[in-house]
């Protein structure tokens, strides 16, 4: 901690006035110049990437390694038994798309897991996995490159080493891993990046889109509404769709266009492999979190897993009637989930971007009880409140340099299910971290260390 402490008070005391101006004023340019927008918003405002020292940013692989094998397990119980599913919460369309087999290994080829790392009290608590359509490593490693080549940057790299992580070569590798499983044999495939043209990401798609085309493969970013499924193969006008990266919502293309949609319908008759695949949704389900976390469950893990599960996955439970355990105490969840609100959050299952979220310390106990009785009547469920770490980041207001606290979490990349490679952090001076929410800012994530 001493380590990390030393090279963020070592960039800070770089950033003169006069610095941080020019290197905002780059900043500035840069982010205009590669369309690093959320929308019309830039996706930054600070002057500091996050940093972590080798041994912590080691430590979080480790336990995303342990984890992913937890991840792994459940998602094949839940493959395998109809009545183990249950847990899930999955919709009777879900159920029904889930029984189709992508013809490739991995249940998430693409994912990231957020978290909360207090690192002052050795804290790395994981409150979601986005297992269906994980933002920003594009954003991530152009940002990386932004901020590599800041004047900010130039005079830090005199007193230390600095190591970025690669976003979009590790997305291409999945989507390569799974289309040569699912055709069988080496061919390049015709990529299209799949989602509603009017979504904020939208510029996220540019990135990918021209990095695959540099890479030599086909790729063309299609909206839904513009495809087609006919003679067998999947066309959106004069594009023969082989190989969909899919960032749009499962949800939301069945809800628009139904099971008949031309997409759906060319994946589940082979026309067409899709990342990630409609299994997904499983572990997409906040309810994962409480299947892991579950007493029940316990037999399904090692005991480094267990270990691993009470130590990083805070207490959840799917919202209803029943029993259970919190510490190895029993507890009757309804009325404890009413008498202890302070310390705890309703989420919706099937919701993302913050929707539907209910803080239970930011509530009456009126408005709690009626949160409670919504929960029940609707897939939700609860989890014990995470205390949410801050640092302080630099941005340039008013002609100076002025550091403030932000609120941050800790959102590793994972790929094929077992492997984290790189972090997205996401800054806020609010409780609930989210930039689709509409708030926050996001900064890229590197490891650096003193130089000799």
């Amino acid at each position: 901690m001493s380590d990390l402490r030393e090279a963020i008070d070592h960039y800070h005391s770089l950033l003169t006035d006069s610095l941080g101006a020019e290197t905002q004023g780059q900043l500035d340019d840069q982010l205009q110049w590669r369309g690093l927008f959320f929308g019309e918003r830039k996706i930054t405002t600070v002057l500091r990437p996050r940093f972590f020292t080798p041994e912590l940013y080691r430590y979080v692989q480790d336990r995303v390694r342990v984890l992913m094998r937890a991840f792994s397990k459940t998602h094949a119980a839940a493959i395998a038994s109809a009545e183990f599913r249950q847990q899930f919460g999955l919709l009777d369309w879900e159920e029904e798309l889930i029984q189709h087999d992508p013809g490739f290994k991995a249940s998430s080829p693409t994912g990231r897991l957020d978290a909360f790392f207090n690192i002052e009290q050795n804290q790395l608590l994981f409150n979601e996995y986005n297992a269906e359509t994980p933002a920003a490593p594009a954003y991530n490693e152009v940002l990386s490159d932004v901020f590599l080549g800041l004047p900010i940057t130039r005079a830090f790299l005199r007193d230390y080493n600095v190591r970025a992580f690669p976003g979009r070569p590790n997305v291409l590798h999945c989507l390569l891993d799974a289309f040569q499983q699912w055709r069988g044999v080496h061919e390049a495939p015709r990529i299209a990046i799949l989602d509603w043209r009017e979504v904020p990401t939208y510029s996220e798609f540019v990135l990918f889109n021209d990095y695959f085309q540099s890479q030599g493969l086909e790729s063309r970013i299609i909206d839904p509404r513009e495809c087609e499924y006919r003679d067998g193969k999947l066309i959106a006008g004069d594009y023969h769709i082989t190989l969909i990266y899919k960032r749009v919502l499962i949800g939301e293309l069945v809800e628009r266009g139904g099971l008949n949609h031309p997409v759906v319908r060319a994946v589940r008759e082979g026309a067409a492999c899709m990342v990630n695949p409609f299994r997904c949704k499983i572990l997409y389900k906040k309810a994962s979190l409480a299947v892991m976390s579950d007493e029940r469950n316990a037999y399904l893990f090692t005991a480094e897993e267990q270990a691993a599960i009470a130590q990083h996955i805070p207490w959840t439970r799917w919202m209803s009637e029943r029993q259970s355990e919190i510490q190895g105490q029993p507890i009757d969840l309804v009325p404890w989930v009413i008498e202890h609100k302070d310390r705890l959050v309703l989420k919706p299952n099937d919701e993302y971007g913050g929707k539907g979220i209910v803080l239970g310390w930011e509530v009456d106990a009126e408005q709690w009880a009626e949160a409670v009785k919504v929960a029940l009547a609707t897939p939700y469920i609860v989890q014990d409140r995470i205390s949410l770490p801050s640092e302080p980041y630099p941005s340039f207001v008013d002609g100076r340099v002025q550091i403030y606290d932000r609120l941050l979490d800790t959102a590793p990349f994972v790929y094929n299910d077992s492997y984290m490679d790189g972090c997205l952090t996401r800054l806020s001076t609010v409780a609930l971290l989210n930039v689709t929410a509409g708030g926050g800012s996001t900064v890229p994530t590197f490891v650096v260390e003193k130089r000799n």
